[in-house]
């Protein structure tokens, strides 16, 4: 079972007016969205587009932060970060696709922290697949799924999103 590209947008849509409520309910006006690369970010991409936010939208590249770093080593293709604005004091939404074990969250909240301090981090997932080995939760997502042993999800993309069930 999979989820096509219809129904990963529909989940999208949902997500972003899910998310843009609870902006509004926390009178959180004019945050700054930041995604995790590679597929946060474009889950962010349709999210910031959805909620028009002024700001631009920020990538963050956790793998020099990831807790498994020496075990992975250096990967070639690994992109810097961009936060072209100032975190100090402001209201974050982090933006991933797949949360799991919430290592990949600790990562990226490690980075937030080197570039300054926010006021607030919302975190917000687009399928929350359960199996923690970190107390990481996200305050909105898309879809809870439950995955048998071996079995992992993964957002393909940039351009049609979808979600594909994978055999490990």
């Amino acid at each position: 079972m999979n989820i096509n590209t219809t129904e990963t947008t529909a989940l999208l849509k949902s997500l972003a007016t899910e998310l843009g409520g609870q902006l509004s309910a926390l009178a959180r006006t004019d945050p700054l969205m930041i995604g995790i690369h590679t597929g946060g970010v474009w889950v962010a991409e349709h999210l910031h587009r959805a909620l028009e936010l002024a700001e631009p939208l920020g990538v963050l590249n956790i793998n020099f932060y990831r807790d498994d770093f020496s075990q992975s080593g250096l990967h070639p293709q690994v992109t810097p970060s961009d936060l072209p604005f100032s975190i100090d004091g402001r209201h974050v939404v982090l933006v991933d696709d797949v949360l799991h074990t919430g290592r990949t969250v600790r990562a990226a909240l490690n980075e937030i922290f080197d570039y300054g301090r926010p006021a607030s981090v919302l975190l917000v997932a687009l399928v929350d697949r359960g199996d923690r080995e970190l107390p990481v939760r996200a305050d909105v997502v898309g879809r809870k799924l439950s995955l048998t042993p071996g079995q992992q999800i993964k957002l393909l993309g940039p351009g049609s999103l979808r979600l594909e069930f994978q055999e490990c």
